[in-house]
């Protein structure tokens, strides 16, 4: 069977680099290798999403700037659908330049997010929830996010939220969240530790929780108690997307499996991605 998944929010061009090192100041680098991709949490979400055998639909601003035509080449290739929330608006997207440092795969960012770029609620297209099996919102596009979520809740589709930051409107979000699943670095007001979070997202009646830390066990509540899960031990090239991959894994997951094992399975997914240049190569699993 197959499903169907829509993914709310960032939508960018990403310029991403192979060197040795991150430049210095007034210091020029060559690269040894690089890519050009649409990129975003929800986008490269809904790559991996579609990769796994499902239809993803990424709802974001796109618009017409002659930029957007190599975002719309990148994710046509993967065929993933656009539901553009701006398709007319000239204005550049978005767009992050990442220097992946070759050694050990950590990575430099630049970029702009989508506050310029905000859509309203209005801009969302007639029934863009039809056949949709689950929802996930990256926070980029608040206004739409919150919409979208209060619309799955009715129809009784799973939201699932990347909480890689806080970013201000999430609390009008969370109460209708089914899936949060959160960085080491997503801090709600107030919130200083992992427990602080949990019980945050607990106490607005969130059922499904989990907080990922890199190359770090990854913890989730179940009940009432905080789990630890290990993650595969490997090598990487390149974490860059690691977190947005694990959450379309996610997506596709748990609409067959339990929480904890479609937490597990993403986290597969999310490493074996790590040993790949980009965040396109672990698809066809040569770097």
């Amino acid at each position: 069977m197959t499903h169907h998944g829509l993914f709310v929010g960032l939508v960018t061009l990403d310029l991403i680099y192979l060197a040795d090192f991150p430049p210095s100041n007034n210091q020029k680098i060559v690269a040894s290798d690089y890519s050009v991709t649409a990129g975003g949490p929800a986008t490269n979400a809904a790559v991996a999403f579609r990769h796994l055998g499902n239809e993803a639909v990424v709802l974001g601003v796109v618009g017409s700037h002659p930029v957007t035509q190599l975002i719309k080449g990148d994710l046509a290739f993967y065929r993933v659908a656009i539901a553009d929330l701006n398709p007319s608006t000239t204005q550049a997207p978005p767009v992050s330049s990442i220097i992946v440092t070759q050694t050990t795969g950590e990575r430099a960012v630049v970029s702009i997010n989508a506050v310029q770029t905000q859509a309203t609620i209005e801009a969302i297209p007639e029934e863009i929830l039809s056949n949709v099996n689950v929802v996930l919102i990256d926070g980029h596009q608040m206004a739409v996010g919150k919409a979208i979520s209060q619309m799955a809740k009715l129809r009784n589709i799973p939201v699932i939220i990347d909480g890689g930051s806080w970013k201000p409107g999430f609390d009008e979000i969370l109460p209708f969240v089914d899936y949060a699943i959160c960085s080491a670095n997503f801090y709600p007001p107030e919130c200083h530790t992992t427990e602080e979070v949990f019980a945050y997202l607990h106490g607005i009646g969130i059922p499904h929780i989990a907080i990922t830390q890199g190359e770090k066990p990854l913890q989730y509540l179940t009940g009432d108690k905080i789990e630890v899960l290990e993650v595969p031990n490997i090598q990487p090239i390149d974490t860059l997307g690691a977190g947005d991959i694990f959450h379309g894994a996610f997506c596709h997951y748990i609409l067959h499996e339990s929480f904890p094992a479609a937490l597990s399975l993403s986290a597969k997914i999310a490493s074996f991605s790590c040993q790949f240049f980009g965040t396109r190569h672990w698809m066809s699993g040569s770097n």
